[in-house]
């Protein structure tokens, strides 16, 4: 009856009380993504496949305590008796990992900035995918808009001779991966477990190899390295529960808005926090694509805004 019931709730709340709930939930959830960085850099001495390693590990961990304490097993082993669930994870888990990597090597090799305009021009890229694999169809302002964003990426290109490879990077990644998991049917926190259980076997042999080699940095340095690459299993997983306690309770164009602060706060990390500059060209590129983001943002709000529909901004996983 129970399960029943939560079947019935509807998509968002109208109760004043739960929408703020949800608000400061979900707003909460992208602040922790978009100080990340901070995380990420205080392990910087580890290398970016280490760190990898240990995130999928200990997330398999974590992840298997806590669906074991919410008796949510059921939701597992379903997925592992669909073939064609199981095929998306596994594409979906390699997708996710190559995202987690190039993040963390981002980050740590003071990429920050390139990193957030990754995640800016991250609902542009699911648009296009939409289009591409979904046949989806865009109003003329969100063409418009998604023309603006590869203006500032084709500026990039003129004015560098190269594409902005680690924004593409992890934009690109992290819209295939919400494709992907938009194909499989199972929920956020089970359907992480399963991709991330895929990824154990790997993931702990390289860690294995390091140790063997020599270069494993985990239990070889201080007590605090260690407990922040324990951490790093928490850090994955917990914003993703607070994420659907939030986004359970707003509508998705909220949520879409909302998703900003995180690429906003590690965009200000990047320039304050670790000092990195931006080239005056790279600066047009940044405006091109936040004049895009405005515009396909405002568009969109104002047509859920007149027909009652609530168009999806955001993915719902991140790094």
């Amino acid at each position: 009856m129970k399960n029943q019931k939560d079947r019935s709730l509807p998509a968002f709340s109208e109760e004043p009380r739960e929408q703020l709930r949800g608000v400061l939930a979900t707003a909460g959830t992208f602040i922790f993504w978009g100080i990340m960085p901070i995380y990420w850099h205080a392990i910087a001495s580890v290398s970016p496949l280490e760190i990898l390693g240990h995130r999928i590990v200990w997330s398999v961990v974590f992840l298997g305590v806590l669906l074991a304490f919410q008796n949510r097993w059921k939701e597992v082993t379903a997925s592992l008796g669909s073939g064609k669930t199981l095929a998306f994870l596994l594409a979906s888990s390699a997708t996710i990992a190559c995202n987690w990597l190039l993040y963390i090597w981002a980050v740590n090799s003071g990429h920050v900035l390139d990193a957030s305009l990754g995640y800016f021009i991250n609902p542009l890229l699911n648009a296009l995918l939409g289009i591409l694999f979904l046949r989806e169809r865009l109003r003329k302002l969100q063409i418009l808009a998604l023309a603006l964003a590869g203006t500032g990426v084709l500026y990039q290109v003129l004015l560098h001779g190269s594409l902005p490879l680690i924004a593409l990077g992890i934009g690109g990644t992290f819209s295939l991966y919400g494709l992907i998991r938009k194909k499989a049917e199972i929920r956020p926190l089970p359907g992480l477990f399963v991709e991330t259980s895929l990824l154990f076997l790997p993931a702990l042999a390289f860690l294995g190899y390091c140790s063997f080699s020599g270069t494993l940095d985990f239990a070889h340095h201080n007590l605090r390295l260690d407990l922040l690459l324990l951490g790093c299993g928490a850090v994955t997983s917990i914003p993703l529960m607070t994420f659907a306690y939030g986004a359970k309770r707003l509508r998705l164009t909220t949520v879409g808005i909302l998703q900003y602060l995180s690429p906003t706060l590690s965009f200000l990390l990047g320039l304050f926090f670790f000092g990195e500059s931006m080239k005056a060209g790279d600066a047009v590129t940044f405006c091109l694509i936040w004049g895009a983001l405005a515009l396909y943002s405002s568009e969109t709000l104002f047509y859920a805004r007149n027909t009652g529909r609530s168009s999806p901004l955001v993915q719902k996983e991140n790094s």
